[in-house]
C-alpha cells in the first residue's frame, strides 16, 4: 500500500512502512475495506497526520478505536463529522474546557481546528469494521501507533502528552518525560467521569501555560 501522509511525517515514518508488520497490516486492512463497512473512509485513514505538521507539533492526544457507528469516525480521535451527535466522552471534553477556561460549549464536535494547530488526536488504532468495536485491534496497528509516539519523542522537544483513562497512561512508558509534559488523568467516559476521575483535571490551561513556558503558541481549545 502507498501509504498517503503528508511528506513531514513521511520522512520519519518511512521506515515503518517498509517492515513486515506493517505489510502484512496493510493486507489486513484490504481486505477487511474490501469485504466489510469499515471507518473511517480510506483517504481518512492517516487524517491525524494529514491535518497535523510534524513540524508543528505541540499536543498528542491519544485514544483507543475509531467511532464504529455511520458518519462519525473521520481519523481523528475523540472527533465526529460535521451534524453528528457529540458522543458522551466528547461532551465531557468540552465541558472540561469549559469550566477550565471558558471556552463556551462548541456546536461542532469535528476537531480539524485543533489538529491544524498542531494537536496531534491519534487513536492506537486506526481502523475499525462497522458496529464492531476494537475489530482491528492487535493486527499492527498498535505497533505502528507506539512507534509514531517514541519518534515523537525522540525527534521533538516540548510536546504535551495528553494521557486519559488506562489505556492511554500505558503509553506514558514511550515518552522521554524529561523533554516532554506528561498529563494523565481518567478518561472522559461518562463510566469514569462520573466517577470523579475526569472532571477538574485541567489539561487543557496547563497544556497552554506548558507551551507558553517554553515560548510556543498556544493552542485555542
Amino acid at each position: 500500500m502507498k501509504v498517503q501522509i503528508a511528506e513531514s511525517w513521511k520522512k520519519v515514518l518511512q521506515d515503518e512502512f517498509e517492515k513486515p508488520y506493517f505489510e502484512e497490516l496493510t493486507k489486513f486492512v484490504k481486505q477487511e475495506y474490501s469485504s466489510n463497512i469499515c471507518y473511517p473512509e480510506g483517504n481518512k485513514i492517516f487524517e491525524a497526520f494529514n491535518l497535523c505538521d510534524f513540524n508543528q507539533l505541540k499536543v498528542v492526544i491519544i485514544g483507543q478505536d475509531p467511532y464504529h457507528g455511520p458518519n462519525q469516525a473521520h481519523g481523528l480521535c475523540f472527533s465526529v463529522n460535521e451534524g453528528i451527535a457529540h458522543p458522551p466522552s466528547l461532551i465531557n471534553i468540552f465541558k472540561e474546557i469549559e469550566a477550565d477556561i471558558q471556552i463556551p460549549y462548541p456546536q461542532s464536535g469535528k476537531l480539524e481546528r485543533w489538529a491544524k494547530q498542531g494537536v496531534l488526536l491519534l487513536n492506537a488504532t486506526l481502523t475499525v469494521r462497522a458496529h464492531e468495536a476494537g475489530s482491528h485491534q492487535k493486527k499492527g496497528w498498535e505497533e505502528f501507533t507506539d512507534a509514531v509516539i517514541k519518534i515523537i519523542s525522540k525527534e521533538n522537544e516540548h510536546v504535551v502528552f495528553l494521557l486519559w483513562g488506562g489505556y492511554a497512561k500505558k503509553k506514558s512508558v514511550l515518552i522521554d518525560s524529561k523533554k516532554h509534559c506528561v498529563l494523565t488523568t481518567g478518561h472522559p467516559s461518562p463510566l469514569s467521569a462520573n466517577r470523579g476521575y475526569w472532571f477538574g483535571n485541567k489539561h487543557f490551561s496547563k497544556a497552554n501555560s506548558y507551551l507558553k513556558t517554553n515560548n510556543l503558541p498556544q493552542i485555542n481549545w
